[in-house]
């Protein structure tokens, strides 16, 4: 057994968790809410009710919006420690998903039924502040991102995309940064051989490597 899937190992990875008591603790994590999924399961859909709130314990889910079109824009990630916020949005209003959510790797994840949720929100006030915590922190971030969609560049948004992973180089298709980006490969891919025209990356196989990390600053900064 993994050593967050503990009373002692879930609260330090859920602070927010900390002072239930011992049994309350032992209850979330009775065998049948923890749920083991592969990479690349649908965590949850569109239009399908939210049967309980996600404490992630390892791996990350990718929350995604799909456009009647087909193409996709991804509004942001989940890791261990966090939650995600239509879940919990959801779980208040009493209403379906309006986004799909996807394992990006294996997942190990910790599932409170609706009961328990509601009860830690009025009966808990550290793991209410978690909650809206979250809220306040996601709709940032979603602000950002509209911001960036309706004001920038598709070339800054790549660059701020690259530089973002922090690695030198990306073990990524084009399609997966354009799923990203909420555009498509092709244009996407136009973009990347200019960037490597210019001496900022160097492509290969599902590969994109960083090469002038200043120049990528500087375009994503333009």
């Amino acid at each position: 057994m993994s050593a967050a899937l503990t009373p002692e190992g879930l609260v330090a990875l859920y602070p927010a968790l900390a002072g239930l008591p011992a049994e309350r603790l032992a209850r979330l994590l009775r065998p049948e809410a923890i749920m083991h999924l592969p990479a690349g399961t649908q965590v949850f859909a569109e239009h399908q009710p939210c049967q309980g709130f996600p404490l992630l314990v390892d791996g990350t889910i990718k929350v995604i919006k799909l456009a009647a079109s087909g193409r996709e824009l991804m509004l942001y990630r989940v890791s261990p420690g966090g939650s995600c916020i239509i879940s919990s949005s959801c779980l208040l209003g009493h209403t379906d998903y309006n986004a799909r959510g996807i394992a990006e790797t294996p997942l190990t994840l910790l599932a409170l039924p609706m009961q328990e949720f509601s009860s830690l929100i009025v009966e808990h006030p550290a793991f209410r502040d978690f909650v809206f915590h979250l809220f306040a922190e996601r709709i940032g971030e979603l602000m950002q991102l509209v911001e960036e969609v309706a004001f920038a560049r598709l070339d800054q948004r790549l660059a701020k995309l690259i530089l973002a992973r922090n690695e030198a180089t990306l073990n990524v298709t084009h399609q997966q940064l354009a799923d990203e980006l909420g555009s498509v490969r092709e244009i996407v891919s136009r973009l990347l051989k200019g960037f490597a025209s210019q001496g900022l990356v160097s492509l290969g196989r599902e590969q994109v490597a960083v090469v002038d990390r200043e120049g990528l600053q500087k375009l994503a900064t333009v």
